[in-house]
């Protein structure tokens, strides 16, 4: 009988695409892949170090799995792995730990999925991480947007980071290699491809090329698709950038920019490389192009030393940017920062305070900017059914629109018109199906 493999992911759509591609390893040696609820011979997890939630996710989520098959052979692999090995081990239950560097290898360390009395380890120091983990969505997962993995680790030393330690200098995937995965994605029919990486805007740094260059390439390939760059740095979102993703309509209105704190003396503690006016200044530029422009913003609460003062000047910072939603995150010390080390720690609750007044806020500016979308005419790409008839999808703007499910629409970039708002999601009417639509044009 075909052996079943679940797999989970925690963390960022890095993590997602190089998912995707372990699965495809048990597919190609034979294995079923199944959904993580469902009775499965092997459980594997992907995970993220950069919160002290993620861990502890993923200690409960492998007992999760283990009480659907006491049996099963359980496999923690990412960041977390790679930076305490030892304690993910004393996890009852788990039997393998690979770092990051060893998940592309799977098969070749492992050849018996048979549980032992021991965990095996296989963890390479991260002075040793050299190669670029290639890594891109397969046909192991049921996603319509592909994630592709350009570039990996940081050279940047954020106080509260993991990453570096995690997964080494940065690096990137060669461009032509880059080119010819990427026609493969358009050619397997996915019509939006994310690029992915822990410091996007930094990749080619290392190659003497640059992510504008390989933009140029990529938008330049035919096909009916576009292109969403998952994150990148207020210092490295260049002018030849923002001119190409406003003169292509292959290019996503869509920009994810960290901002951590809106606080100068934060941004110092921290080690962040631009002032809270530069990035003002940024996002005033962003909106100069189009006010319809989708912005996310990362922010982090609870820094060490983050006083009342400078949580309002962030909190007011952010109350008057130009955005559209916010990622928040409540600090939490990681071991081997300069951040866990620093005095005037911030007590838990008033960490959760600032959270919760931040995710309203966010709340409050995601609702602003769909109301301003209502009767604008919107290009969105429709994903799966839901339970009640209607099917979902995201605007090139990153805009969440709703509309009358038809599974002629599945995996489909149409136009509708925004009618309004139900439930915190755009509804949307369908004005034109892809054959009116030329993405083909730059």
């Amino acid at each position: 009988m075909q052996k079943k493999v679940a797999l989970h992911t925690l963390g960022c759509k890095l993590n997602f695409s190089e998912t995707s591609t372990i699965g495809d390893q048990f597919l190609n040696n034979g294995f079923q892949v199944v959904n993580f609820d469902e009775y499965a011979d092997i459980y594997l997890f992907n995970t993220c170090t950069v919160t002290q939630n993620a861990e502890r996710e993923c200690r409960q989520l492998v007992r999760r799995a283990l009480r659907n098959n006491p049996d099963a052979f359980v496999i923690v692999t990412g960041c977390y792995a790679q930076l305490r090995p030892e304690e993910l081990c004393q996890i009852e239950g788990v039997d393998a730990v690979l770092g990051n560097q060893e998940k592309f290898n799977l098969f070749s360390l492992i050849d018996d999925f048979t549980k032992k009395d021991l965990s095996c380890i296989f963890v390479s120091p991260v002075n040793q991480i050299n190669e670029f983990g290639f890594a891109h969505s397969t046909d192991a997962d049921n996603r319509t947007r592909a994630y592709l993995k350009i570039q990996d680790g940081c050279d940047y030393k954020c106080t509260f980071c993991t990453i570096p330690l995690a997964r080494g200098k940065s690096k990137s995937m060669d461009p032509d290699l880059v080119v010819s995965e990427f026609i493969n994605l358009v050619e397997k029919g996915y019509k939006e491809i994310i690029l992915t990486g822990v410091n996007v805007g930094d990749y080619g740094h290392s190659l003497g090329t640059g992510l504008y260059k390989l933009l140029l390439r990529l938008t330049d390939i035919p096909g009916d698709f576009r292109i969403r760059v998952s994150s990148i740095e207020p210092n490295l979102l260049s002018d030849e950038l923002l001119e190409l993703t406003f003169s292509n309509k292959k290019m996503c209105n869509h920009f994810h920019i960290p901002l951590q704190s809106g606080s100068q003396h934060i941004l110092r503690q921290m080690r962040r490389r631009y002032t809270p006016e530069y990035y003002y200044q940024l996002i005033e530029k962003i909106n100069s192009y189009s006010d319809d422009t989708g912005i996310g913003v990362d922010v982090i609460v609870g820094f060490p030393g983050e006083t009342e003062n400078d949580f309002l000047t962030t909190y007011n910072f952010l109350r008057e940017l130009p955005i559209s939603y916010l990622h928040v995150f409540t600090y939490s010390e990681r071991p081997n920062t300069p951040a866990a080390e620093m005095k005037e720690k911030i007590n838990v609750y008033e960490r959760r305070r600032r959270n919760n007044m931040l995710r309203i806020l966010s709340e409050k500016k995601k609702m602003s900017f769909y109301e301003k979308m209502i009767g604008k005419e919107l290009e969105v790409l429709f994903e799966t059914e839901n339970h009640f008839g209607t099917m979902r999808g995201f605007s090139s703007n990153y805009v969440r629109v709703n509309t009358v499910y038809d599974s002629n629409l599945t995996n489909e970039i149409v136009k509708v018109s925004i009618s309004g708002i139900v439930d915190g999601i755009c509804e949307g009417n369908i004005l034109e199906n892809k054959n009116s639509i030329d993405l083909k044009a730059s």
